[in-house]
């Protein structure tokens, strides 16, 4: 049975979404990211990382960065954290929302790359500290996909 499993290669142009807010969580995830695209391979011309005011605004983003059609892949950086009114919900919720609507949408990989923890150390935490870089394993998600998917569709293109 033929089997596809995505590498961490280049397969094209990627877009990095990042929120400002939480900047001090969001500039290491960013770290992170840019980093797993040079593992890969990824040249920096070939990597738009545009900034956006906060998490709720990623899947707009997403949405018109699909619809050009310049992007193999798709990343958005955020970092929610919980305080005391339900806005965290809102937030967390419509980010995540809003991402994968634009994968499904596009049938494109979109990586939820978004921090949602109860306290700035936890975020401080998956942001390049103890817990790893969430940055970089979004890329890195988004990055295999866009190899699988390529693999894919070249393979039934050539059937």
């Amino acid at each position: 049975m033929p089997e596809i499993r995505g590498q961490l290669r280049p397969t094209g142009r990627v877009a990095i979404l990042v929120s400002q807010y939480n900047e001090r969580v969001t500039g290491r995830l960013l770290e992170g990211a840019l980093a797993c695209c040079k593992d890969a391979g990824v040249p920096t011309a070939e990597v738009d990382v545009v900034w956006l005011p906060g998490a709720f605004e990623l899947g707009g983003a997403a949405a018109a960065a699909a619809a050009t059609g310049r992007y193999t892949a798709i990343v958005g950086l955020g970092a929610v954290v919980r305080g005391e009114t339900a806005h965290f919900e809102f937030v967390a919720g419509e980010a995540a929302r809003g991402l994968a609507e634009v994968a499904v949408r596009h049938g494109l990989p979109v990586a939820f790359g978004v921090l949602t923890t109860d306290t700035m150390e936890q975020a401080l935490a998956r942001a390049g500290g103890a817990a790893g870089n969430k940055g970089y394993e979004a890329t890195e998600a988004a990055l295999r996909s866009a190899d699988a998917l390529a693999q894919l569709r070249n393979r039934h293109a050539q059937a």
